[in-house]
């Protein structure tokens, strides 16, 4: 079975982006597969649903080039460069491994202490505030992993404004002119980045990209490689925690007896309250784009083959009653494995190790030095990023 009704998405304004679960639970109610349109103006086929999604998320079937998007679409790569997100195995399966020798548990591990110092440094900062208020995505949420990340990869601390402009015109802007032109600004600063990384190696995440060779045999990076590799760990690598921590804390502030659960017992509730975030109002609603190569059928709905759009609704997946009970409740103590919120199959998220650390650091921070912080906002106040994409809250007013 086909479909011709579209369901224009685009058409649902503001609402669709605060609140789109709603939206998401109807389409469910009536099937796993619809024809849409994004607020972004592209059609595209939405598979909901905790199932279907996680199936799809890693069928094969779907392929995650360029190359093979339908000429007309309405969409278009941002990233200058290949990337792990933009390729298919077996190339997905060379670049995962060049990087992931070099971006390790234990590396990870490692920057707990840095990630704590520089949480303390933001938090000051915030406190020192005489209104006893603040935007905390200004404050904490974006400060921390892009400061991290570049850190990790060597980008100088003074350039990190103008790359959160970037970063966030890029990803969720609605124009496609003014996305492209964040990403040639990106593509020309992260070339001279390489060049003088190249040049003067440190000892940073990129300059080990830039020397790392397969011991097998003897593979290394391309130039259009490591470019495209700098942009997925600079974007990829902070707009995923930012807006984390933003929806985690948000959740906390807006469910005060789960906040005062965390506090009574934060050793025992963290790792799974950040689960249940991820969960409940995870950082990425759909994932970066796949397309049919031949016809391919998902939840008895045939999808024609030749480049289609197709998205996972994985915001939807992860309120799916058929996986989690009562998947509206925001409850820290539910079992909340088995999420989507970093993705499924040889797409998982490489930096989820990393975002989970930061989570758990900003939030505990939080806590233990704002005992009385609160929304400075009504929920319903809040304006959103817009987009399919990334998830997240443009500001955060808090007041403690």
């Amino acid at each position: 079975m086909t479909s011709d009704v579209i369901v224009d998405l685009a058409a649902l304004g503001e609402d669709f982006t605060r609140d789109p679960y709603p939206v998401y639970a109807e389409l469910r109610a009536q099937g796993p597969v619809h024809r849409i349109r994004m607020p972004e103006g592209a059609d595209a086929w939405l598979v909901v649903g905790y199932e279907a999604g996680r199936a799809t998320l890693a069928d094969d079937r779907l392929s995650k080039e360029w190359r093979r998007a339908a000429p007309g679409l309405g969409v278009q790569a941002v990233s200058p460069a290949p990337t792990m997100l933009s390729s298919d195995a077996p190339a997905h399966t060379r670049l995962r491994k060049l990087v992931t020798r070099h971006f390790t548990p234990r590396r990870v591990d490692e920057l707990a202490p840095r990630i704590q110092e520089m949480t303390n440094g933001f938090v000051d900062a915030m406190l020192a505030a005489p209104d006893r208020t603040a935007d905390l995505v200004e404050s904490l949420s974006f400060p921390l992993p892009i400061t991290v990340i570049c850190e990790l990869i060597g980008v100088p601390t003074l350039d990190q404004d103008k790359f959160r402009q970037w970063s966030n015109i890029s990803v969720s802007a609605p124009a496609l002119e003014d996305r492209l032109a964040a990403a040639k600004a990106i593509d020309a600063y992260l070339r001279c980045l390489l060049d003088e990384k190249r040049a003067d190696p440190g000892d940073d995440l990129i300059s080990a990209l830039i020397q790392a060779v397969d011991d097998e045999d003897g593979d290394h990076l391309s130039g259009p490689e490591l470019l495209g590799m700098a942009w997925l760990l600079l974007v990829a690598g902070h707009e995923t925690t930012v807006n984390l921590i933003s929806n985690g804390m948000l959740a906390l502030l807006s469910h005060p007896e789960q906040l005062a659960a965390l506090r009574v017992d934060f050793d025992g509730l963290i790792d799974n309250a950040v689960e249940e975030m991820l969960r409940y109002d995870g950082p990425v609603e759909t994932p970066t784009y796949r397309f049919t190569k031949d016809p391919v059928e998902i939840g008895g709905t045939l999808i024609p083959g030749g480049g289609q759009l197709v998205l996972v609704a994985m915001a939807d997946a992860n309120r799916d009653p058929a996986r989690f009970e009562e998947p509206h409740r925001f409850d820290i103590r539910r079992d909340a494995r088995g999420h989507v919120a970093f993705g499924h199959g040889i797409h998982y998220c490489l930096g989820a190790p990393l975002a989970r650390l930061e989570a758990r650091i900003a939030v505990r921070t939080l806590l233990d030095r704002c005992p009385d912080l609160t929304l400075d906002i009504h929920p319903a106040a809040i304006q959103w990023r817009t987009g399919m994409l990334v998830r997240g809250p443009e500001a955060l007013p808090v007041r403690w």
